[in-house]
C-alpha cells in the first residue's frame, strides 16, 4: 500500500509488529520499544488532544533531541489533522519564542528543564500557547504537564475511533511547518501538506533498496526535514530507528547500535576522513606506507566499486588484501554491519566521496531543500555517478534556467510560506517553477550537479563569477582544517578565514615542540607556515581568479550557539562578515596584488 497522507503511512507502519521498532539509550545501555508500544503511547496522546479540544488544522510545537518521544508525538498530532511545528533544540529561548508564536502553536512540548527556563523567561513572545508539556520528567506544576504523567494518566484512543480520525486527513491538508535555517533574516515557514511529504516518501523509498530487517541510526536533527522524511521511510519500510544520544556520541552509538544505514550531512564524513588521515599520519612509516598502498588500489577499483563489482584478476586480488589491511577495520568503526549512507544537506565533496567509495562504503549523494520535502534528486545503487546528486525522483521535473539556477516542479514542492505571501511569490515564477536559490546543470545522462548557492556566488571586482563551496570543500579536506569560509566579494581577488581542527593541530603542535594554545597557536611562526603550504596545495588545483591569496586562521569554531552556523551546519555568511569585519579588511590591507 502506497500512503497517500503521513497518517496513513503511521497505519502502515502499526502493522509492522516489530519488537525492536525503536531503540534509544536508557541507563547507560540501548534498550527497545516494540511497535505495539509506540502505537499506544501515539493513541495516548491522541486521546489528550481530543480531551484538551485540539482540532484539525491547530499547531503543536515540538522542541526537542531526538528521541521515542519524536514519533510519538509527531504521529500523534499528524492522526489527529493537526500541525506539527519542530523547533530546533540548539535555537536561543529568544529565536525559538520568534518560531513557536509566528506558527500560531497552541501547545508547546520542550524537553530539558534549562531550555524550559530559556523559554518561560520570554513566556510573554509566545501568548498564543495554552499548554506547556516538559517532556522525559515525571513531576508536573500548574503551569508545565509532564509528558510521562500525561501519557501514563490517560487511557488510549479506541483503535477503531483513532483509525477513523486518521483516515479522515486529507492529502491536501498541511502537515508541519519547516522552519528554514535562516543564514539571512528571520527563518520562514514552510508550509508542507501530507501529499507533499507522502509522495516524496513513496517515491524515495524503495530507491536505496534497503530492507526492512536493517537497523537505521538517526542522529540529524528530527527538526530538519532531511532526516525527519527519511525516519518516516523507515517506518513506512519496518526498518528499525535506532537514535543516536547526540551528534557528539556518534562514533560511540555506532559501535554499540551497529547499524546498516544512516544519513548525515557532508561535514560528518569529512570529519571522519580528516581523522583517518590523522591516524595514518601518526602512525609508523609503514602503515603509511600500506595505507597509500591500499589508497592507490581503491583508485584504481573504484569503477567497480560503483557497479558493486569484484575487479578482475590480480586488482581483485590486490583489493581483497587492501579491505583486509585497511578497509575492513574502517567498516568496523561503523559497526561491522554497515550496508550504506546517504549523504544531503550541502555538496560533499568528491574527493570524500571517493575516498569512502573506493574503501567499500557506499555513500549515496542527495538533493533537496525544505520546501520540497525535501529530496529532488538522488543517486542509487542502480544509478550512481560521483560529483552529482543523482537524477530527478519519480514526479520530479528539474530545469535549469538562462542563470543556471535550478527549478523544480512536482507533487512535493511546498504550499508556500506562512504568512509571507511576497515572499511565496517570489520563490515561484510564472510557469509555477519553483525557484530553488541553487545553481547547478543536468548533464547527458540526466544527473544533477550542484555548483553553489545563487545568493553566495561571489562576483569579483573584475565581474568574474566564482563559487564558494567547491574551494571550501578542497580546504576542508586538509587534515588541518576544520571550516573554510571564502570571501571577496566585488575585492580584487578572494581570501578565506579558516578553522583550524585543534585536535590535529595540537598532535603536529606537539610533536615540532611549539607549546602555544588558542589564539598564541594560530599566531605561532611555524604554525602559519604549516597553514601556508595546505592553501598553496589547494591553489595549485584552482584557476587564477579561484585562488585564495590571503588567509587568517581563526582561534575559535563556528558554532551554532555562537550564531555562525545554522542548525543544519551551514555558515552564515552576513554574521561571518560582520563579525570578522576588521580581520576581513586587514587581510586586504596587508596584501596588494
Amino acid at each position: 500500500m502506497v500512503p497517500q497522507t503521513l497518517a496513513e503511512l503511521f497505519l502502515i507502519a502499526a502493522k509492522h509488529d516489530k519488537p525492536d521498532s525503536l531503540l534509544h539509550k536508557v541507563g547507560g545501555r540501548y534498550v527497545p520499544m516494540s511497535t505495539e508500544e509506540l502505537v499506544d503511547r501515539v493513541r495516548r496522546l491522541a486521546a489528550v488532544f481530543i480531551d484538551d479540544g485540539i482540532q484539525p488544522g491547530d499547531r503543536v510545537a515540538l522542541m526537542a533531541e531526538n528521541g521515542p518521544h519524536w514519533p510519538t508525538i509527531d504521529f500523534a498530532a499528524l492522526c489527529s489533522g493537526a500541525v506539527l511545528a519542530p523547533v530546533y533544540p540548539t535555537l536561543s529561548g529568544e529565536d525559538a519564542a520568534y518560531v513557536i508564536n509566528d506558527c500560531d502553536a497552541r501547545v508547546l512540548f520542550v524537553q530539558d528543564e534549562e531550555r524550559l527556563q530559556e523559554l518561560l523567561e520570554v513566556r510573554d513572545r509566545w501568548p498564543g500557547v495554552e499548554t506547556i508539556v516538559m517532556i522525559d520528567s515525571g513531576t508536573q506544576s500548574e503551569e508545565v504537564l509532564s509528558f510521562t504523567k500525561m501519557l501514563s494518566d490517560h487511557r488510549p484512543l479506541d483503535a477503531e475511533e483513532f483509525e477513523r480520525r486518521a483516515h479522515a486527513v486529507k492529502p491536501e491538508d498541511l502537515a508541519t511547518f519547516i522552519y528554514t535555517s535562516g543564514t539571512t533574516g528571520k527563518p520562514k515557514g514552510v508550509m508542507l501538506t501530507h501529499g507533499n511529504i507522502a509522495t516524496n516518501v513513496a517515491a524515495v523509498a524503495h530507491l536505496l533498496e534497503m530492507d526492512s530487517a536493517w537497523t537505521a541510526l538517526s542522529f540529524l536533527p528530527l527538526s530538519h526535514s532531511f532526516e525527519r522524511t527519511v525516519d518516516y521511510v523507515y517506518f513506512y519500510l519496518g526498518i528499525s530507528v535506532a537514535y543516536a544520544e547526540s551528534v557528539q556520541t556518534v562514533a560511540e552509538n555506532l559501535a554499540e547500535v551497529r547499524p546498516h544505514f544512516f544519513v548525515s550531512v557532508p561535514r560528518i564524513y569529512e570529519k571522519v576522513l580528516a581523522r583517518v588521515q590523522d591516524n595514518v599520519a601518526h602512525g609508523s612509516a609503514l602503515k603509511q606506507k600500506i595505507f597509500g598502498w591500499a589508497q592507490g588500489v581503491a583508485k584504481q577499483a573504484l569503477p567497480w566499486r560503483l557497479r558493486r563489482e569484484t575487479p578482475p584478476g590480480w586488482l581483485g586480488v590486490k583489493l581483497r588484501l587492501a579491505d583486509k589491511l585497511v578497509f575492513g577495520k574502517l567498516k568496523a568503526r561503523l559497526g561491522g554491519r554497515f550496508r550504506m549512507a546517504a549523504s544531503g544537506g550541502a555538496p560533499l565533496a568528491r574527493d570524500v566521496a571517493e575516498f569512502f567509495w573506493g574503501a567499500g562504503i557506499e555513500i549515496y549523494e542527495g538533493y533537496g531543500l525544505s520546501e520540497t520535502a525535501p529530496v529532488l534528486s538522488v543517486n542509487t545503487p542502480r544509478n550512481v555517478k560521483l560529483g552529482t546528486v543523482g537524477p530527478a525522483i519519480e514526479g520530479v521535473q528539474l530545469l535549469i534556467a538562462p542563470d543556471g539556477e535550478i527549478l523544480a516542479k512536482g507533487p512535493n514542492v511546498m504550499q508556500g510560506y506562512y504568512n509571507l505571501p511576497e515572499a511565496t511569490r517570489e520563490a515561484f515564477d510564472d510557469d509555477g517553477w519553483f525557484h530553488t536559490g541553487d545553481i547547478g546543470e543536468i548533464d547527458a545522462d540526466g544527473f544533477l550537479h550542484i555548483t553553489d548557492r545563487k545568493k553566495e556566488i561571489i562576483v569579483n571586482a573584475y565581474g568574474k563569477n566564482v563559487a564558494p563551496a567547491p574551494i571550501e570543500n578542497l580546504l576542508k579536506a586538509s587534515r588541518f582544517i576544520e571550516q573554510a569560509v571564502v570571501i571577496g566579494d566585488r575585492r580584487k581577488f578572494l581570501s578565506a578565514l579558516l578553522v583550524p581542527d585543534f585536535e590535529a593541530l595540537g598532535a603536529w603542535a606537539e610533536e615540532q615542540g611549539i607549546k602555544d594554545e588558542g589564539e598564541a597557536l594560530t599566531r605561532d611562526a611555524t604554525v602559519r607556515r604549516l597553514y601556508a603550504g595546505e592553501v598553496d596545495r589547494v591553489n595549485q588545483r584552482l584557476s587564477h581568479p579561484e585562488q585564495i591569496r590571503a588567509w587568517d586562521l581563526l582561534s575559535q569554531p563556528l558554532t551554532i550557539e555562537s550564531g555562525e552556523l545554522t542548525p543544519t551546519l551551514k555558515v552564515k555568511r552576513r554574521v561571518i562578515h560582520e563579525r570578522y569585519a576588521n580581520c576581513i579588511d586587514q587581510m586586504y590591507d596587508e596584501f596588494r596584488v
